[in-house]
């Protein structure tokens, strides 16, 4: 069975939070900004309420009674074959859980305590970033710092034409495509899949070092995410 397509015509959100204060604080939060909004308190109860109504983006704690969100979210990711974006929750010493998140399918990830306008941010981010993923694919990758033309292989950093291989290119061209988006050293292998250098994720470190060195300033955008990988954000 194939993927189920995302389905972008609702703006519903399913929570899925065993803590009522929390939930509702986030309900209250997304309400504000126009999202319908669902609670469920445990994992048995978020697979039901996915299943009945197919909400179009996904909150889950991975802490959770029943059955707990990892084990959610393989259920929607290996079982329905959805690819309904998902923002994981986690305490800010698990990050084991977030690096098995994001492995087995999450879309991204917040740590608790969070902030309620930090949430809201990444939903309205998420909502965006794959509602530009079923447009048509685009030749340019462009920042504020950086443009990447993917037909003429040339990269500009700060308006300086830099030199990369095919799979450095690869790299940054997908760091830079979503700005702000943590990449998983494995998300970032099976993105590149480089024929110039063998990929794996001791090279993946090789690789961001190189091109921070090459991109001189322009380079600082890329950022390590201790324990899971990397991002670009431009300060």
């Amino acid at each position: 069975m194939g993927m189920v397509a995302w389905n972008c015509m609702n703006n519903r959100i399913l929570i899925v939070e065993d803590d009522e204060d929390i939930a509702e604080l986030i309900r209250f939060h997304l309400q504000k900004q126009g999202y319908a909004t669902e609670i469920a308190m445990d994992g048995k109860t978020a697979l039901e309420q996915f299943d009945a109504a197919r909400p179009a983006l996904i909150l889950l704690d991975v802490m959770l009674p029943v059955i707990d969100g990892l084990e959610v979210l393989k259920a929607i990711r290996y079982d329905r074959h959805s690819t309904v974006p998902i923002i994981i929750e986690s305490a800010r010493g698990e990050e084991t859980d977030i690096v098995t998140g994001l492995e087995l399918g999450a879309d991204d990830y917040i740590a608790k305590p969070f902030s309620p306008t930090v949430l809201v941010a990444k939903v309205k981010s998420l909502f965006r970033r794959i509602q530009n993923d079923h447009k048509a694919p685009d030749d340019l990758v462009t920042t504020k710092r950086l443009s990447l033309d993917k037909n003429k292989h040339s990269c500009l950093a700060d308006g300086a034409s830099v030199e990369l291989t095919a799979t450095e290119f690869s790299l940054l061209a997908a760091l830079a495509s979503e700005p702000e988006r943590v990449f998983t050293r494995s998300q970032l292998i099976s993105t590149t899949k480089g024929s110039d250098y063998p990929v794996t994720e001791r090279s993946i470190d090789v690789q961001i070092a190189t091109l921070r060195r090459k991109l001189k300033g322009c380079g600082n955008a890329i950022k390590t995410v201790w324990g899971i990988g990397y991002k670009y954000q431009e300060d």
